[in-house]
């Protein structure tokens, strides 16, 4: 039987399959630990990061509010970093979580943020 971790592992590669991360339109990858969420824009045709934000920047940190809030704050940070970029559009990669609470969160953020996906 598999740990949880293995089996979340294998849904990640499996959604890596499907999305593709582009200098034009790239990948929005969340990763969701107990404690702290992240987010960043990846091209994935040049292996680098364009943008990332976390709820453990000082501004996020710093407020006095529930998970899914900051995770909101979070999906906002790294919207207003792509249109600083000169990015309107990328893809949704959960990262092997389901897409309810803070991941959905992080989502809502971008989304009110300008981010179109």
């Amino acid at each position: 039987m598999d740990s949880k971790l293995v089996q979340r592992q294998k849904i990640r590669y499996r959604i890596r399959k499907k999305v593709q991360g582009t200098p034009v339109k790239p990948r929005l990858s969340v990763f969701r630990s107990n404690a702290d969420i992240y987010a960043q824009l990846i091209d994935d045709n040049n292996g680098v990061t364009l943008a990332a934000a976390s709820s453990r920047d000082k501004d996020i940190a710093a407020q006095k509010a529930t998970k899914i809030e900051k995770a909101k704050l979070v999906g906002a940070a790294v919207a207003l970093k792509a249109k600083e970029l000169g990015i309107e559009t990328c893809v949704f990669d959960r990262g092997g979580n389901l897409y309810h609470g803070r991941v959905k969160s992080v989502a809502d953020g971008a989304r009110e943020g300008g981010l179109q996906f």
